[in-house]
């Protein structure tokens, strides 16, 4: 619905995920009857939970245990991990120093290593899970070959926001079709927040499409920069895309939320709204196991331009199996995501998240 903000512009009104509430069915299903299994292109999880690629939560021993636990950890390969072959050392002193922001300031001016991308991914792939890496446009180019050639399964290209068509008079830009339709592995995008940016990106040839811009618990993007759309409409909209798409293809492309997902009910009605699976950050840093060490920070809270987000401080630091799978101690302390997602869909009656997209959902 538009809305008039004066005279010559109007405004669509838009709702973040606290704004909805989940309508319970008529028919409802035992929790344990939930199946919560999620497959994009040749690769199938027990969860549809992406670890965000950000040093505070994804280092490679987490990747580990994301994919132990049935979900995939997304490696930052321009993160700490490919600039420092020490990094579990060096993050020890930085973060317990008075100011942890200008100690990780000085860590990641030391450049990205191309030999340390490939030691990474194959030192990740020696495990036996499923690797997926993370990059952003400017570097894909310089760094993909060394990925994928050292094994990379998944790879995640991403930024504050991605378009299918960038215009640049100095830059060497990146053609994304012409990319993808040369890569040997599947490609994520994103982020994105609108309709025709979501359409645009699935043309691409993208096996899922990262939603959610100018959200997250860490993240300043709205603020500096005046850009962000909250994460419920934008999944919607995202959604209409992937319909639009479908009836043009055939193809179905996954949808992965990020942002400002938090708790179960988030990443319940994240998927009532039309997601495939949701990408968390903060709520991961809280893992007694995560490198943070009880902060949380993107990569662009050092920007050498133009920083977009902060190093925050996370709830109490619990063990990792808790915070997906419970026990929860009490109803506000983020535990056991995952069995609030199956409790969410036992409610609805449905028993596979492609029938709980379809899941009534209300304004409050």
């Amino acid at each position: 619905m538009d809305i008039d903000i004066g005279i010559g512009k109007r405004a669509r009104r838009a709702y973040e995920l606290d704004d909805l509430t989940i309508v319970p069915s008529r028919r409802t299903r035992n929790r344990d009857d939930v199946d919560l299994t999620w497959q994009i292109d040749a690769f199938k999880f027990d969860l549809p939970l992406l670890a965000a690629p950000a040093d505070s939560v994804t280092s490679p021993d987490m990747v580990t245990r994301l994919g132990n636990a049935g979900g995939l950890g997304v490696l930052d390969l321009e993160g700490l991990w490919t600039r420092h072959s020490d990094v579990d050392d060096l993050l020890a002193d930085v973060l317990s120093a008075d100011d942890p922001a200008e100690g990780l300031r000085k860590l990641y001016g030391t450049p990205v290593e191309p030999g340390l991308v490939g030691d990474r991914v194959r030192d990740l792939k020696a495990s036996g899970g499923i690797v997926a890496g993370a990059l952003t446009p400017a570097k894909v180019s310089g760094l993909s070959p060394h990925a994928i050639g050292a094994g990379l399964d998944l790879l995640v290209i991403h930024g504050a926001v991605v378009s299918a068509e960038h215009v640049s008079s100095s830059d060497d830009v990146l053609d994304l079709k012409e990319f993808i339709a040369g890569c040997d592995v599947p490609v994520i995008v994103g982020g994105c927040s609108a309709y025709s940016t979501a359409l645009h990106l699935m043309r691409t040839g993208a096996v899922g499409v990262l939603v959610g811009v100018g959200t997250g618990r860490s993240s300043r993007t709205s603020d500096v920069l005046g850009v962000g759309v909250p994460l419920a409409t934008a999944i919607a909209d995202a959604a209409g895309a992937r319909i639009r798409y479908l009836d043009e293809t055939g193809r179905y492309v996954h949808i992965i939320a990020q942002g400002d997902i938090v708790t179960g009910g988030h990443i319940a009605i994240a998927v009532a709204c039309g997601a495939d699976a949701v990408m968390l950050g903060a709520p991961l840093a809280r893992a007694a196991e995560a490198p943070g060490r009880g902060l949380h920070w993107d990569t662009d809270a050092f920007h050498t331009e133009l920083p977009r987000s902060v190093v925050v401080d996370v709830d109490d630091r619990v063990p990792f199996d808790e915070l997906l799978f419970g026990p929860s101690l009490s109803a506000g302390d983020g535990r056991n995501l995952i069995g609030a997602l199956r409790t969410v869909m036992g409610f609805t009656g449905h028993s596979d998240l492609k029938g709980f997209q379809k899941a009534e959902v209300m304004v409050r």
